[in-house]
């Protein structure tokens, strides 16, 4: 069982965790595209894997602006050109999973095969290049951080399952 201080030190390591999590959800969704590119798996599928993903990537990012930014901003002052920063990134990664939806879901068809491979090599750069600077730059405040609410439910952007 772990008390509350060991449990209060782990957001910024629970963070690396999620970002673990985040780069394999996105490492299986390359390979069903290529599985689906190369004739060996279902549309349908696909698409359902495209949207999980995409989803999950929104709650995290979402959490960390509308939460745990806040928090490291009012404790961390100095760290709020970099919390600037990585919101401006989250509406680059945003983007780039809004054209990649619009090009799963275009595949019946109307999308190139090949620029849903380059979209998603594209976020994939843009999410490792994302993450590292974010676990550089911020787990160790959010590892400093008391938030008691956080305790008693784990938030959105710490989170690997749904609700």
């Amino acid at each position: 069982m772990t008390t509350s201080r060991e449990r209060l030190t782990a957001f910024g390591n629970q963070l690396i965790e999620v970002h673990i999590w985040l780069r394999e959800e996105l490492a299986a969704l390359r390979e069903d595209a290529d599985a689906y590119l190369a004739g060996g798996a279902r549309l349908r599928e696909l698409r359902a894997h495209c949207v999980t993903f995409c989803t999950a990537l929104t709650r995290h990012h979402t959490g960390e602006d509308d939460h745990a930014f806040p928090r490291i901003a009012e404790r961390f002052p100095e760290l709020r050109p970099v919390l600037a920063e990585l919101r401006r990134d989250h509406a680059l990664v945003e983007d780039s999973m809004r054209r990649l939806e619009a090009l799963v879901a275009g595949l019946d068809g109307q999308s190139d095969p090949v620029a849903v491979r380059r979209e998603l090599d594209g976020l994939a750069a843009l999410m490792e290049t994302h993450f590292v600077y974010e676990e550089k730059r911020i787990a160790a405040a959010l590892n400093a951080l008391r938030v008691p609410d956080w305790d008693r439910s784990r938030p959105d952007f710490l989170r690997t399952t749904d609700p």
